[in-house]
């Protein structure tokens, strides 16, 4: 696989809908997350919440590294866009312009939701040999992420949210650069409608 695209923001938010309300899939910590089409497939558009103190030198490397990752249990990053504008926000009864940086993620979409929506609900519905699966999934990827060449990938947010569950039930590993890039002491969900990246 090749590294991922750089979008630009005029065409993440065609993708959107200019992040429409019934595209909407869930949000969380790290942000809001889109449901969108792409070059005729379904992605997840993560856009993201001011992440203070990083620039995008950092954002760049972070997610050209992670971009490389090419495993059935990694979620796939297809790509990613930062620009900055300006906008007019309301300050003391006036306006003030400012200048927002929007960052925004795009994934591939995983049709199963997360796997803390199986786990919690009131009737599992997992039999054992899915189980099974999903756990084998999830070793695997971690395997390959730990023994990534040059710099093994700690996860640092490994949870039932951050296991996302493909059509076929298949286990991958989700939010790796942003549990990287957010302080490991910080713990977010993204609280889904339906699906989720």
């Amino acid at each position: 696989m090749s590294e991922s695209t750089y979008f630009k923001l005029d065409l993440i938010k065609t993708i959107t809908g200019d992040f429409a309300d019934d595209l909407l899939v869930g949000s969380g910590g790290y942000g809001v997350v889109y449901r969108g089409t792409y070059d005729g497939q379904k992605i997840a558009v993560k856009k993201l919440h001011p992440l203070h103190g990083l620039d995008d030198k950092a954002f760049d490397k972070e997610f050209h590294s992670l971009s490389k990752i090419n495993h059935p249990n990694v979620v796939r990053l297809i790509g990613y866009c930062h620009e900055s504008h300006r906008k007019f926000l309301p300050h003391k009864g006036g306006l003030q312009a400012a200048t927002v940086m929007e960052r925004v993620l795009c994934f591939e979409y995983m049709e199963g939701g997360s796997l803390d929506k199986h786990i919690l609900a009131d009737s599992c519905d997992l039999d054992w040999l899915t189980c099974y699966k999903i756990i084998k999934g999830i070793c695997e990827g971690l395997n390959r992420l730990h023994s990534e060449q040059g710099k093994p990938i700690y996860h640092m947010d490994l949870k039932p949210a951050n296991i996302l569950l493909d059509k076929n039930m298949t286990a991958k590993i989700g939010d790796l650069g942003l549990s990287r890039l957010v302080s490991s002491t910080n713990t977010y969900q993204t609280k889904a409608r339906e699906g989720t990246l």
